[in-house]
């Protein structure tokens, strides 16, 4: 077998970092950035919904959104996105990276917008559009993971490829942080400008009805940063692995590199034989398929699947822990507003500590270390945090020892996103190929959502007390937190051992990795 790449694609690999690497990290984060505010911001206001809507004036605490409500709200941006993951992903292959990228961008803008912007005033009415909207962003976002990840991989030279993929999904951690600081800039205003009493104090005016454009404010200030960089997104050319071995058009993919990495790239002759060699031109649900990336396939999907469990399942001891270490007040004893401001703090603190390093660590060392020993060592490292915090449990919950609670929980999504949560991420992007490529990434990334369906909702029940007179309003008695984090050790464990199906991709080319280089002589 001789191997062959075509001379446009070998330009890109060896080319130096330049200032389009960083154009192109900064297009495909923003969408990223976007994704995780909208996704995590939702967390920071379902407190203050149920207050507003699920006002009771006889209970001894403030309204709260009810179990199937509460799931809802979360729950359906999970199943948007786990929907537009598998139809763009293929999508990106049909029709090209770019068409679809502007697709995504638009929905993203456009739901950003509608979900602040409910029918009506009535419960029912606010929670059923704000659900469906919710749905549908979560669908462009979905359309974003597999093209963001491809678009960068196929940009990126070969010997800081995974950094650059890295950077992009380390956006997430930046979006994160501006939902926490959007949400203390606006509580705050609003807290200064409408004082109110405590819930204990009294009930009704402890919610003052402007408090309703607070959540609308922060859930719709995602759309502004996907907003500035549509037109960006737009005068970026196709990827050129895309235009030559997806689209057959070497002659225009040479162009267009041309331009971008602003050097002159000659044609080469034959270059056509090698793209339209029919043996590379298997499907995916073909033996020649399961074949040479079945077990890989396996790989990028059990582990993502895995790791989504562990790291959606998170924000279940949230709330418990920021009640055990006094960050967050009993409830009756705040208003609606200033409850916002402290759920926003407590969480903007945790990102600040522990998930923003854990992503820019793998940035740093991604290409040093490479996939595979981060990915190991991230789930070994998860294992063993959760049951160090699981089997003395009792201990942790102390108010005494809550400053290790905080460490331990910090160090656990510490290696998570400088583990499998960014390498998940990386490595379906590099390993296929190219006419597969955003596919095999939107099922990998789909595979994750379903992970993170079953980690928010069947722990939400799984984590109740065993103890019937315990459990929160609504909800039916399970295995307790502690009998969940051994479950969830357990898990990360098992994702350890699928880490052994994953190739290693660091330091070859695309074409390399997917086996696109290989025609007889």
């Amino acid at each position: 077998m001789a191997e062959q790449q075509l001379g446009v694609l070998k330009a890109l690999d060896v080319a130096k970092t330049q200032l389009y690497h960083f154009t192109a990290i900064v297009i495909a984060g923003m969408g990223f950035f976007t994704d995780a505010y909208d996704l995590f911001c939702v967390s920071l206001v379902t407190k203050l919904l149920g207050r507003l809507y699920y006002f009771n004036p006889l209970s001894e605490k403030p309204g709260s959104l009810p179990p199937h409500v509460a799931a809802a709200v979360n729950g359906v941006a999970l199943c948007g996105t786990l929907a537009g993951q598998l139809f763009f992903g293929w999508l990106g292959d049909k029709l090209g990276r770019k068409k679809v990228y502007g697709i995504t961008l638009i929905m993203m803008i456009v739901c950003s917008v509608a979900s602040g912007l409910s029918f009506g005033n009535k419960a029912k009415g606010v929670m059923t559009t704000l659900c469906f909207f919710r749905f549908w962003l979560g669908f462009g976002i979905g359309g974003d993971y597999p093209l963001s990840a491809t678009i960068m991989s196929e940009y990126a030279n070969k010997k800081t490829r995974g950094a650059f993929i890295a950077a992009v999904f380390a956006m997430q951690g930046v979006g994160i942080l501006a939902g926490g600081f959007v949400a203390l800039a606006v509580s705050s205003i609003f807290d200064k400008k409408f004082p109110a009493p405590t819930y204990a104090v009294n009930r009704a005016l402890s919610t003052p009805p402007q408090a309703d454009y607070i959540w609308r404010i922060i859930v719709m200030f995602g759309a502004l940063p996907a907003a500035l960089t549509y037109y960006w997104r737009m005068k970026m050319p196709e990827t050129a692995r895309y235009t030559a071995l997806v689209a057959k058009n070497i002659k225009q993919a040479t162009q267009d590199m041309s331009k971008v990495l602003q050097v002159e790239l000659e044609m080469e002759e034959r270059a056509e034989d090698i793209v339209k060699d029919p043996r590379l031109n298997y499907g995916l649900f073909s033996k020649e398929f399961a074949k040479r990336h079945g077990l890989p396939l396996l790989g990028c999907t059990s582990t993502w699947f895995l790791l989504d469990i562990a790291f959606y399942s998170q924000n279940l001891f949230q709330k418990d822990i920021f009640s055990a270490i006094g960050w967050i007040p009993k409830a009756a004893t705040m208003n609606a507003i200033h409850e916002v401001f402290m759920i926003a703090r407590a969480q903007t603190l945790i990102a600040l500590c522990s998930t923003v390093p854990g992503y820019w660590f793998t940035v740093a060392f991604i290409d040093i270390m490479g996939r595979f020993a981060i990915q190991l060592m991230g789930f070994f490292m998860m294992t063993v945090f959760m049951f160090a915090i699981a089997f003395p449990y009792d201990h942790w919950i102390k108010p005494d020892n809550r400053i290790g609670f905080v460490v331990m929980y910090s160090l656990t999504f510490f290696f998570a996103n400088f583990g499998p949560n960014a390498t998940t991420f990386i490595v379906p992007a590099e390993i296929f190929p190219a006419r597969l490529r955003s596919t095999c990434h939107g099922i990998s990334a789909a595979t994750g959502k379903a992970g993170a369906i079953v980690g928010a909702f069947g722990f939400l029940y799984a984590a109740q007390p065993q103890d019937k007179t315990k459990t929160d309003a609504g909800y039916p008695p399970g295995i307790g937190v502690k009998n969940s984090l051994i479950m969830l050790g357990v898990i990360n464990f098992v994702g350890m051992l699928f880490t052994f199906l994953v190739p290693e991709p660091k330091g070859k080319s695309l074409e390399e990795l997917s086996g696109e280089t290989e025609v007889e002589k």
